[in-house]
């Protein structure tokens, strides 16, 4: 026990962290989180970046998000963009400065020096105009990690401009998610999300590494390639059958029950048999001992075959059956189901209201600034505990005196650069 703990000791080394040792190793369980001690600068706008943000500054970091000076654009978006920055930029502080500005680049490089990780998802050569990319801050502090967010990893696609709905057309999620000639995006910025996530996996790994090198390193997430392993099982399933993947509503199910159906009252439910031994439940559950005894249906490779007969005869004998009767039928006897929820329905959804997976937020701009509304947190526990929020979501320029005087400067230094417009 006592090699382990050695090791922990080594490889994490993060600033403000005490040497693990077996006494002391539950209570820090108990009373901080895995990142606390981490300081993390941010230059991100939109989701990709503040997704890796968030990622960190819900485990502990101090994450410190820098703004322009005339804000993050996404607070003022308007329609599907309207929970953009209160979702994804919780447990944050915020400094607005003005990279344009001369003595503005000189506090963000500051800053930058200060951290153990800086985060950045703006166009290639954009970071290196100001002097923030990884070669001219690593020079600094050999020990930083630098996670970079680009539309793709570099190669013959890297200049492109991307966005979620450019990389899911191009990827073939969007040729997988709509109909046979009707490429439909995904109904959430799946890619954008899942391409944070992975930046912050990422800067995880290199920090563990870190702390056994002593040195730093670059990581890259790209959008393109996210979802290019989104989309892996259907290329793999390409090369092991030869048969290319159909879209999902026209696809070939690997189970023969596992579909939506319309029942009473016009209402759906998705009801689903994946294996042989669910089918014969379900057959005994809606006493249908003709399909149970059936050897067209008697195994579930059979039942695929015979999806084209099959499903017509389960939704006419489904359809007599409302959807409060069937869930509490599924739920009885152990058999996959889902109602079909919209997202504003999942604020009275019971478990998430029972487990705690929703916390209050305060929402900072806008109409409503200042109200309480209530947000999704991340579907883990650590220690029992879900990771929730410590930091509101920060107006902007919130932290602008606190972070400086924090790298040194005066209040009449702060105040000359507030008066350039340098900061705000």
């Amino acid at each position: 026990m006592e090699v382990l703990h050695s090791q922990f000791r080594t490889i994490s080394n993060f600033p403000g962290t005490k040497p693990m040792n077996a006494s002391n190793a539950s209570a820090a369980t108990r009373h901080s989180l895995p990142l606390d001690g981490l300081r993390v600068v941010e230059f991100t706008h939109m989701v990709m970046g503040p997704t890796c943000g968030m990622v960190l500054a819900d485990m502990g970091a101090e994450v410190i998000k820098v703004e322009p000076i005339e804000g993050d654009r996404t607070r003022h978006l308007l329609g599907s963009g309207a929970g953009f920055f209160p979702l994804f930029n919780r447990n944050k502080k915020s400094i607005s400065i003005d990279l344009h500005s001369a003595d503005g680049a000189e506090v963000a490089r500051k800053l930058a020096a200060s951290a153990d990780v800086v985060l950045e998802n703006f166009k290639p050569g954009t970071m290196a105009k100001y002097g923030l990319d990884y070669a001219a801050l690593s020079r600094v502090n050999g020990r930083l990690i630098f996670v970079s967010h680009k539309g793709f990893l570099p190669g013959p696609y890297e200049h492109r401009t991307a966005l979620d709905e450019v990389v899911q057309m191009m990827g073939g999620l969007a040729y997988m998610t709509g109909r046979p000639g009707d490429p439909l995006r995904a109904g959430s910025s799946v890619n954008d999300i899942m391409g944070g996530m992975f930046g912050a996996i990422g800067a995880l790994g290199a920090l563990i590494q870190r702390g056994i090198t002593g040195k730093g390193q670059e990581v890259q997430s790209a959008l393109f390639e996210n979802n290019v392993f989104l989309v892996g099982q259907h290329m793999l399933q390409y090369a092991i059958t030869g048969k290319a993947a159909a879209p999902m509503p026209d696809r070939i199910s690997a189970w023969g029950v596992y579909d939506v159906f319309t029942v009473k009252n016009g209402e759906q439910i998705f009801l689903a048999a994946v294996s042989d031994s669910q089918w014969a439940v379900f057959c005994d559950a809606l006493a249908f001992p003709d399909l149970k005894t059936d050897q067209r249906y008697a195994s579930n490779n059979l039942r695929v075959q015979q999806r084209a007969t099959l499903l017509p005869v389960l939704r006419e004998r489904l359809a007599v059956y409302s959807a409060a009767e069937l869930t509490a039928l599924f739920e009885r006897v152990g058999l996959p189901f889902a109602p079909i929820s919209r997202p504003e329905e999942l604020y009275d959804d019971e478990h998430l209201l029972a487990t705690g997976g929703l916390a209050d937020i305060t929402l900072p701009d806008g109409e409503r600034a200042g109200q309480t509304v209530q947000t999704t947190l991340f579907p883990f526990t650590m220690d029992g505990q879900r990771l929730g929020v410590r930091l509101q979501p920060p107006t902007q320029g919130e932290h602008t005196s606190e972070l400086l005087a924090g790298l040194g400067y005066s209040a009449s230094a702060i105040e000359v650069l507030r008066n350039e417009h340098a900061v705000a």
